[in-house]
């Protein structure tokens, strides 16, 4: 995981696994047929450790839903502000980096996706009366998520958390418009 997130995949040999996990290849090969075989482990560990490793810390203490969904966010900013914006999204880098991956490789990174989404469209599900009858909380949470993913790459490319923070507020405004217009949904809209 370390390996991938800090030098990406295709620049990860199978000589930097070998040495920071400190087994011979013989150890490597019985548990893992190729390098691929090694990034999906990886995958799948993110998957299913995403709520211990990412949701949980930065939730803990934080009821309100909404207000977890910002505390999510400024973890990603901690994230960046610690590493002086070079934290990339683990699985927002790998997606990026392997351009058409093998199936296995783009189900798991999808599923990666999918589980961070489910996590935040609950959030927007246990709130649905502070927004419009007809808001598409799948959609809102995806939205969440690419505002995430772009500014956290902007952040990096740029190197200043200007970009992520800025790519926050705007959709913090864009949240707040929405429970406007539920809490008064008669008020004209705006042409």
């Amino acid at each position: 995981m370390k390996l991938f997130a800090e030098k990406g995949y295709d620049s990860t040999s199978i000589a930097d696994i070998l040495q920071a996990a400190k087994v011979n290849s013989g150890s490597l090969y019985h548990h893992f047929d190729t390098k691929q075989g090694v990034l999906l482990a990886v995958l799948e560990a993110y998957r299913d450790g995403i709520e211990s490793m990412l949701i949980a810390p930065a939730w803990k203490g934080v009821d309100d839903p909404i207000e977890r969904l910002w505390a999510l966010l400024e973890r990603y900013r901690q994230l960046l502000k610690m590493t002086e914006c070079a934290y990339g999204c683990p699985i927002g880098s790998l997606a990026l980096e392997i351009h058409e991956p093998d199936p296995p490789v783009r189900t798991l990174l999808t599923a990666n996706f999918d589980r961070w989404t489910d996590f935040i469209e609950e959030c927007f599900k246990t709130t649905a009366k502070r927004f419009p009858k007809k808001t598409d909380f799948r959609s809102l949470a995806r939205f969440v998520l690419t505002t995430m993913e772009g500014g956290v790459m902007l952040s990096r490319t740029y190197r200043t958390l200007d970009a992520f923070d800025s790519a926050v507020a705007e959709l913090k405004n864009y949240i707040s418009l929405l429970q406007q217009i539920a809490m008064n949904p008669k008020r004209k809209k705006r042409s």
